[in-house]
């Protein structure tokens, strides 16, 4: 099933998450008059989990674009809220099943969509990408980590970086840190001076999720792309010299961290930089929206770079767009996804959402309000390394993504790093 946006659910949860489906099927099918009875020819039933923030203000966006752009065609927006992104994947798995698809719906690009594309689910889209010049408006590094035996199933609306590494610059001076760390060596020296000099917590986490987040950016740090994109091979080797000293990182930085607590979210880990708590925290760029709403300064309460190790590349992930099988009104459905691929929605959508546009010809001009997106849209368009978020959908399918998270909740448990390693690696031979 697809990705969610920042997960954080344990295996725990399948009970409750599928009583959530059902009663959350139940619910959409009533408020959306959705099901084949109702269908009409002059809409489009687009289906997200896009229903508050800069998100929903982005989403709202399009919709206004498209409505005028295609008049007399009613745009149904199937948006479900809760469990960021969870419960609209069980109402969406059961609508699939249930040969009731929306027009189109919302996912991560990547290998999230794998279990949606080997179920027949969705539609290629090389046709269209070869219509609308994608090939050429993407990069290519980013249409080859999309496609699936040679063929692509969705269509990015932005990009997300997932390796940014966020800071307080007043814990920094106090520590005695002039600058931020670019290497990962940098980054256990500045713990340990935050650690000794100050009162504040070296290194923020949040629930079980950001740790797997905070891994993924160690490894890239460590590995560097190439090495670190080769993990995502089926069968790939965990059991090297290599990971072995990337994984002691992280158990060198996982020192310097508060105890790890389910009842807070990465929120939670920022604010405590923004508020000085905490003098640095790994997350996703969707954190600079957040220090927004804070009404938090640039580069006064809060300061980034690329995690220490990572610079030039962009550890990406991408809300996307798809085309199931089956969709009831394929003619809107192209036109929602033209929409989204082109320039002039990705430049209506990206500034709200908090992200960047996929596209390499985007205007400067619709991010110079955000100094993070802005100096973000210059990295990307000059071209950097990419490699993909394995935790936001990129680079691993649910089952794979579920043995890591398994894997790291026992190393929080017990603490044996060689059992962690060993369980990575197995993880890689099963898929």
């Amino acid at each position: 099933m697809v990705g969610i946006d920042h997960p954080g659910r344990g295996m725990l949860m399948r009970s409750r998450w599928w009583a959530a489906a059902a009663a959350g099927l139940s619910l959409t099918l009533v408020a959306s008059g959705c099901g084949n009875g109702e269908d009409s020819d002059a809409q489009v039933e687009v289906f997200s989990w896009w229903t508050g923030g800069g998100e929903e203000a982005g989403l709202n966006a399009l919709i206004e674009v498209f409505e005028e752009e295609n008049e007399g065609v009613e745009f149904v927006n199937a948006a479900v809220a809760g469990g960021s992104g969870t419960n609209a994947q069980a109402v969406l798995e059961g609508r699939l099943q249930s040969q009731d698809p929306p027009d189109s719906f919302q996912g991560h690009a990547g290998a999230s969509l794998q279990d949606y594309i080997e179920a027949g689910y969705l539609a290629p889209l090389d046709d269209f990408f070869d219509e609308q010049g994608l090939h050429d408006a993407l990069p290519e590094q980013l249409v080859d980590q999309i496609s699936y035996e040679d063929s692509v199933y969705s269509v990015p609306v932005n990009i997300h970086r997932s390796n940014v590494l966020w800071f307080n610059p007043s814990v920094l001076e106090e520590a005695g840190v002039d600058e931020a760390p670019e290497t990962l060596e940098d980054l256990v020296q500045a713990l340990e001076a935050v650690d000794s000099e100050t009162d504040a917590i070296p290194m923020a986490v949040g629930a079980q999720w950001t740790v797997d987040h905070l891994l993924e950016s160690i490894l890239l740090g460590s590995l560097g792309p190439d090495a670190y994109n080769a993990l995502w091979e089926p069968g790939a080797d965990w059991n090297t010299p290599e990971v072995t000293e990337a994984l002691e990182i992280f158990e060198e930085v996982m020192s310097h961290t508060q105890e790890e607590s389910a009842a807070e979210d990465w929120q939670e880990a920022s604010r405590r930089v923004f508020e000085g708590e905490a003098a640095f925290n790994i997350m996703g760029d969707w954190a600079a929206g957040y220090f927004d709403e804070l009404e938090a300064v640039p580069e006064e309460d809060y300061d980034w770079a690329p995690s220490p190790g990572t610079d030039g590349t962009y550890m990406w992930l991408s809300d996307s767009f798809t085309l199931p099988e089956g969709a009831p009104h394929e003619e809107q459905a192209l036109a929602w996804l033209e929409l989204v691929a082109g320039q002039e929605g990705q430049d209506v959508f990206n500034p709200l959402k908090g992200s960047i546009p996929a596209r390499e010809d985007a205007d400067p001009e619709n991010y110079a309000d955000s100094p993070y997106l802005e100096a973000a849209l210059q990295e990307w368009q000059d071209g950097p390394e990419l490699a993909g978020s394995f935790w936001h959908g990129v680079t691993v399918g649910n089952r794979w993504k579920n043995d890591i998270d398994t894997a790291v909740g026992l190393y929080l448990q017990n603490q044996d790093l060689d059992e962690l390693n060993t369980a990575l690696h197995e993880a890689a031979q099963t898929e």
